[in-house]
């Protein structure tokens, strides 16, 4: 009896054996073995796991109990086996095998891997791939035998898990840990990485370790997202990439119409490189560089900037895999995030050739004085430069390169040279080809370019390669009748009444005109919101009762005012689970008697509501229509929708995934990371659950054939595959429509605009006429360079006049006294500046003890540290209010740390009132925090957060 099951666990022993932990089914154990057995069992696996694993299965070959095989398939999904489970049933190991290499490259590194991580914070991101019975013992071990050793355990369960994405977890992991060197033994990719592994490890000390993301965005293809794949090159056959000819490994060998953009770079001259999306304007960016460090030798040291993290994260894996087979000499390194606080700036430049960046990295160690001037750089490339403008990065660094090439002193000798890299110069607002001239010099002179390089000569062989997706519109007729949108209106009329009993709110704001439903009504609840909190009355009680009602009034019609704009673009069941959503929140949240008056309200006008007989929304029928029309036409699509907020990217997804004719879509949805705001948000998504959506809709094997997005997708991530671009009400300027069009890279590809308002239709068309001024006016540019280079210097010089008049402003001393400052929602107090202490010139602490009597914790839910500072808890106020979080510092534990957005200050001797949304705004002086500060902060012992208080 049960002869082959015997046969295919000895078939497949080896599975077993490197998986089981047989103590962990010792109930099975006690079961079907002779006790004896057991005993000797467990006694083997306090020496050798696997030895314990290989006697256990010997003697489960020897059962012939009827039912023993259930009984042990029962306790291996009981104890979570769940992987090792589904290969015993199905007899089918691929799964657990294609882990295999995983489990050898940990095997390998373990004795230096075991030393550089930290298994207690590794253990609070990884519960997804360990039991909790195995995070207790490691713990334990922690505790019991130091760092060291529950490295080891740890290490030991992660080589025996028998989850698929185990490996996957532990890199994120080591991100959100910071535990870059670590996470730099998983990356072994070649031979000569290993090599230079092991050369870093035999200088520990002298060599600074490459902060490497590139496991964040890593895709499934050679290429990785930059690298866009056309289905067929002129002759017909598969290209190996559509933005470069791949040579050898990561090495990308450029085009003619890459080298005719390149050439002005080449000649030593500072130039807006302005090319289609999916070029391969990176591939020329690598050309540049590795031209630039050729010719400069010894003295050159380059910057390549990207905007955003996710776009950082895929330059600096092409970087590394181009330079890798070119020149594994030329030494790289990359930082974004908050790498740069914790990293030396000048110890990077020092020890590295290339340094790709995000730019705020850049800006931040200006302002430390970590790199003195610009100079100490040779070549700086900023991707998507178009947004060289206001406050942006960008322009902040380029302000000061401007600064100094126009002062006396450097007369721009040693500045280095600037390159940028764009699909559109079509900046700001413009009617005719004159003004658009401008705008574009005034990109220029910020980026200090005097050549705008495009492709003239070689535009066959860009057309060849890269498809302009066919551009369409589909204007949607109205909803006629909608009872929803009566209901929410009674009920947002209804409460804009109980608030008008409160106070007069038609005093706090100037906005008329302002309809249900629209940005207007959201700009009046921000204004109306800004006043209620420096709203004075001559009883104290009274104004914290006015105000605190005031803003759950107007926080309860913001809601409202979401719903029906999720409504007008999705189904009213999604709108009405959103106000579900957020009154169950409310619920939840220890509401007071104003917000049960609101929640009740709710439920009695909505109990009603019934749906039945309700038209479907027409904008939904039109996508529907168009989706099913081009899947039939060709099931091999690729879509990407572009819609304008995450709360409604959630919906659209549901209501595919509740369709009979679309659920094969399989949806999946790209939003940014973001933070709490009172505009419609979802949950903001991590590098590495993006990655996994990207990863998902770009494989072969139809996974997701549909990409819903916001505004994170229209700039710099690359989507090969994709052949159709459909806008849900989804319009900007022209640079967003060229990016957005720019998504659609396959032969054939299609970009729909769908909409059921005529203006944003015509906007659209619009961008699509102020794009070919655009094009006439760089054609003219280029033609007449002296007239450029006129206009170029007016507006740089221009704008270093307005600069010094700034700073010859004399900066407003800031205010000695005292000020309290009080909750914004509730008016509470809740501490006094004379007590708050500034940390490295950004954290603000309180050191009042008796602040948490005021005030409510829960554990953070994403602990990190930062600049030597490790959150540990959220603060709130008793009212629900945010105030900020509960951090440790060195030994230090419990430091309040407040956001001053959560907070009125309140002058103690006039008892004015004001709010400041930046603690750099404030007009009161506040003392540094010093060590000495530790007697009064020690003995700070935060009060738990009950069950019901809201959270963030």
């Amino acid at each position: 009896m049960y002869e082959l099951e015997k046969s295919n666990l000895q078939r497949c022993s080896k599975y077993v054996i490197h998986i089981l932990r047989p103590s962990y089914v010792k109930g099975f154990m006690t079961t079907y073995l002779q006790p004896e057995v057991a005993e000797r069992i467990l006694s083997e696996e306090s020496k050798s796991v696997t030895a314990a694993a290989q006697v256990f299965l010997d003697q489960v070959c020897l059962l012939d109990e009827l039912g023993w095989y259930q009984a042990l398939l029962d306790a291996l999904e009981a104890e979570d086996y769940k992987g090792l489970c589904e290969a015993l049933k199905g007899w089918d190991f691929q799964t657990l095998e294609s882990t295999k290499e995983h489990r050898v490259l940990l095997d390998r590194i373990e004795p230096r891997f075991t030393k550089l991580i930290k298994p207690r914070d590794l253990l609070l991101h990884l519960g997804d791939c360990l039991r909790k019975r195995e995070c207790e013992e490691i713990l334990a071990i922690e505790n019991l035998k130091g760092q060291i050793a529950a490295a080891e355990r740890l290490t030991d369960c992660l080589k025996r898990s028998d989850k698929q994405n185990w490996f996957k977890l532990l890199k994120s992991a080591l991100f959100s840990c910071e535990l870059t060197e670590a996470l730099q033994l998983l990356e072994p990719d070649t031979e000569s990485s290993m090599s230079k592994m092991e050369v870093g490890d035999e200088e520990e000390g002298e060599t600074v370790m490459t902060v490497s993301f590139q496991y964040t965005e890593q895709s499934d293809d050679d290429d990785g997202m930059l690298m866009s794949s056309n289905p067929l090159t002129p002759s017909e056959t598969p290209p190996t990439s559509a933005t470069g000819e791949k040579s050898r490994g990561g090495e990308k060998k450029m085009r003619e119409y890459q080298r005719e953009l390149a050439e002005p770079v080449f000649q030593g001259k500072n130039t807006v490189i302005c090319a289609p999306t999916g070029c391969g304007k990176t591939v020329v960016a690598l050309a540049i560089c590795e031209q630039h460090l050729k010719v400069k030798g010894k003295g050159a040291k380059v910057v390549f900037m990207a905007t955003k993290v996710d776009v950082f994260n895929q330059q600096y894996k092409l970087f590394q895999e181009h330079f890798q087979e070119k020149d594994p000499d030329i030494r790289i390194d990359g930082l974004c995030g908050n790498q740069g606080d914790q990293l030396s700036m000048k110890v990077v430049m020092e020890n590295n050739d290339i340094i790709v960046l995000t730019p705020q990295i850049l800006v931040n160690a200006m302002a430390r004085g970590e790199v003195p001037s610009l100079s100490c750089f040779s070549l700086l490339i900023l991707d998507e430069c178009h947004n060289t403008t206001g406050k942006h990065p960008y322009n902040i660094i380029m302000t000061s390169y401007l600064d100094a090439k126009l002062s006396t002193e450097q007369n721009g000798q040693h500045l280095p040279q600037i390159v940028g890299l764009t699909a559109s110069v079509g900046i700001g607002s413009f009617k005719n080809q004159s003004e658009a001239e401008n705008n574009i010099c005034q990109l220029c002179a910020s980026l200090d370019s005097r050549i705008i390089s495009t492709i003239h000569t070689n535009t066959d062989e860009l057309q060849s390669y890269v498809h302009t997706p066919d551009k369409e519109f589909f204007l949607v007729q109205k909803r006629h009748i909608d009872p929803f949108i009566r209901i929410i209106h009674d009920i947002m009329a209804k409460i804009e009444g109980l608030a008008k009993t409160v106070y007069n709110i038609e005093s706090l704001s100037s906005i008329e005109n302002r309809d249900y439903g629209s940005q207007k009504y959201e700009q009046w609840i921000v204004d109306v919101q800004k006043k209620c909190r420096v709203l004075q009355l001559k009883d104290q009680e009274e104004e914290s009762r006015v105000c605190r009602a005031l803003y759950n009034y107007t926080e309860h019609l913001r809601k409202y005012n979401d719903a029906l704009i999720i409504n007008e673009d999705a189904r009213t069941k999604d709108a009405l689970e959103y106000l579900s959503s957020f009154i169950q929140q409310v619920k939840n949240a220890g509401h007071d008697k104003t917000e049960r008056q609101l929640t009740a309200y709710f439920d009695g006008c909505t109990a009603g509501f019934v749906q039945r007989g309700q038209k479907e929304n027409p904008k939904l029928d039109m996508l529907q229509y168009i989706l099913e029309e081009q899947y039939r036409q060709n099931d091999e699509t690729k879509s990407v929708l572009f819609v304008r907020t995450r709360a409604l990217a959630d919906a659209l997804k549901s209501w595919m995934e509740e369709s009979d004719s679309l659920k094969f879509l399989k949806p999946g949805v790209l939003i940014g990371r973001g933070r709490k705001s009172s505009q419609l948000t979802g949950s903001g998504m991590t590098l590495n659950s993006k990655k996994g959506v990207l990863d998902s809709f770009k494989s072969f094997d139809n996974q997701s054939k549909i990409l819903i997005a916001t505004s994170v997708a229209d700039e710099g991530i690359d989507i090969p595959q994709c052949n159709l671009v459909l806008m849900y009400e989804y319009v900007g300027n022209v640079v967003k429509m060229v990016q957005v069009r720019g998504r659609g890279r396959a032969q054939g590809s299609k970009c729909i605009l769908v909409s059921d308002k005529k203006d944003r239709i015509d906007k659209e068309k619009h961008n699509m006429e102020k794009e070919k001024i655009v094009e006439r006016a760089i054609r003219n540019l280029q033609d007449t360079p002296t007239e450029m280079l006129r206009k170029m210097e007016v507006f740089q010089r221009g704008d270093k006049v307005c600069r010094d008049m700034v700073k010859m402003v004399p900066e407003r001393p800031r205010t000695e006294g005292s000020y309290q400052l009080l909750c914004s929602k509730c008016k509470k107090h809740s501490c006094y500046t004379d007590d708050i202490r500034v940390l490295q010139d950004s954290h603000h602490i309180v050191l009042d003890p008796t602040l948490f009597s005021r005030a409510r914790t829960e554990p953070h839910p994403k602990p990190k540290g930062f600049m030597g500072l490790v959150k540990t808890r959220k603060l709130f106020c008793h009212c629900g209010l945010d105030w900020g979080i509960v951090a440790s510092y060195l030994t230090i534990q419990n430091l309040p740390v407040l956001k001053i957005e959560s907070f009125v200050v309140k002058n103690c001797v006039t008892e004015q009132q004001r709010y400041y949304r930046k603690w750099r705004d404030v007009t009161f002086s506040m003392k540094t925090f010093e060590l000495t500060d530790i007697g009064l902060v020690h003995p700070f012992q935060p009060m738990p957060m009950h069950v019901g208080v809201a959270t963030e």
